[in-house]
């Protein structure tokens, strides 16, 4: 495809759920935004070489590796996309930085405060050198969580006192559901804490534009040993021989507190019955509320508390107008958007970036900050202590 712009040519490493998502997003995003660079999918990674040939195909990838490190080696690839388990992140992301590569690193950013430290630092060095990283946080680019942020920018809420925050899922409930590398420690690095419990913490810091300084946590595993899958990673094979012993938490609970002193409340969770992808926001002001729920997610209701109490409601707004964010490329009012359009405005952002010479956000440095309250739930819980500061 011809275009005029100069490309961008990528590499991606895994094409599992979050590979698929991120290919979608790729092949979308020059297709109904103006980008001042053209994303072409250049080569795909995997380890078995006619799985990864099937998987290009169906995913629109032109070429295939089975060896990450051959992508750092070839000079069609400008960008590393790492949609690896976590124990893989800082080893790849560091190389391909120091490679030249921009680098395109899903979260959490790392397994431990160390690597995402690491990590961070490599950014830094890349970044004098015009090579630039960012985290995959894309519930940043649901349209409705950025009208949030800008209300709560342009001082709507007034001073933020509560922040509540869940992530509710429920697809390991059955005691049956086989093992997954999202149940092994050194895979995942921690379970709905890091897996889920991550995005909610990020999602609260970058809507408030504050920082959590301290946690309370427990963390729960209610099923500690699950059948072995036939297929590894998989939670749909048939089940193999023996039990493998879970290495996570199922749940988390914290309590928090954020820079400007909001009290908050975060709760992640893989087995809430009946909730498949229940990601919810509430923030209180001195003067206004916002709310969130992920399973209605072209929706935010505000309460304006300026207004007379006798008309005064949490006003609900469907954020389809083209004055919202990112909303303006698709489809018209009240046609709403899904969950893959936070990875399409994902690479929006990131190409933009790229192309003006800029740091992308979310950085690795916000990844780490993500990290550090990570580590501070699971040390809080590990040590029954009241309080860990961050």
């Amino acid at each position: 495809m011809t275009t005029g712009k100069p490309s961008l040519r990528v590499g991606l490493i895994g094409y599992a759920f979050m590979g698929a998502a991120h290919s979608q997003a790729w092949r979308t995003a020059p297709h109904f935004f103006d980008l001042p660079l053209h994303p072409e999918l250049a080569v795909l990674v995997g380890r078995t070489p006619d799985r990864v040939a099937e998987a290009a195909g169906r995913l629109g990838w032109a070429q295939t590796e089975t060896d990450w490190h051959r992508l750092l080696e070839r000079d069609d690839v400008d960008l590393v996309d790492v949609c690896t388990p976590g124990d893989t992140h800082a080893e790849i992301a560091i190389a391909a930085l120091e490679a030249g590569k921009h680098v395109l690193c899903e979260k959490p950013l790392a397994n431990t405060v160390a690597q995402a430290q690491a990590m961070t630092e490599a950014a830094t060095r890349a970044a004098a050198n015009g090579v630039r990283s960012m985290v995959g946080f894309t519930y940043r680019r649901v349209p409705a969580i950025g009208l949030a942020r800008r209300l709560v920018a342009e001082g709507r809420l007034g001073d933020i006192r509560h922040v509540r925050a869940q992530y509710l899922q429920d697809w390991i409930t059955d005691p049956q559901a086989p093992m997954s590398w999202r149940l092994e420690k050194d895979k995942a690095g921690s379970g709905a804490l890091g897996d889920i419990g991550a995005h909610i913490v990020d999602l609260t810091q970058y809507i408030t534009g504050q920082r959590i300084t301290g946690v309370s946590g427990l963390l729960e595993t209610f099923v500690e040993q699950r059948p072995l899958a036939a297929s590894t990673g998989s939670l749909s094979g048939a089940a193999g021989e023996g039990v493998g012993q879970v290495t996570v938490d199922d749940a988390a609970v914290f309590l928090g507190r954020f820079t400007g002193g909001a009290l908050a409340v975060f709760e992640a969770t893989r087995f809430a019955l009946g909730r498949k992808n229940a990601i919810r926001i509430e923030i209180n002001g001195s003067a206004g509320s916002v709310a969130f729920d992920f399973e209605d997610m072209n929706v935010l209701h505000f309460f304006d508390g300026t207004e007379p109490a006798e008309t005064a409601g949490f006003r609900r707004i469907v954020v389809t107008e083209p004055e919202h964010p990112y909303v303006a490329a698709w489809w018209p009012a009240g046609h709403g958007l899904g969950y893959e359009h936070g990875f399409t405005h994902q690479v929006v952002d990131l190409v933009t970036a790229i192309a003006k010479g800029d740091d992308p956000s979310p950085s690795f440095a916000d990844g780490l900050q993500v990290q550090r309250v990570l580590d501070a739930v699971e040390r809080s819980a590990a040590d029954h202590s009241t309080w860990t500061e961050i």
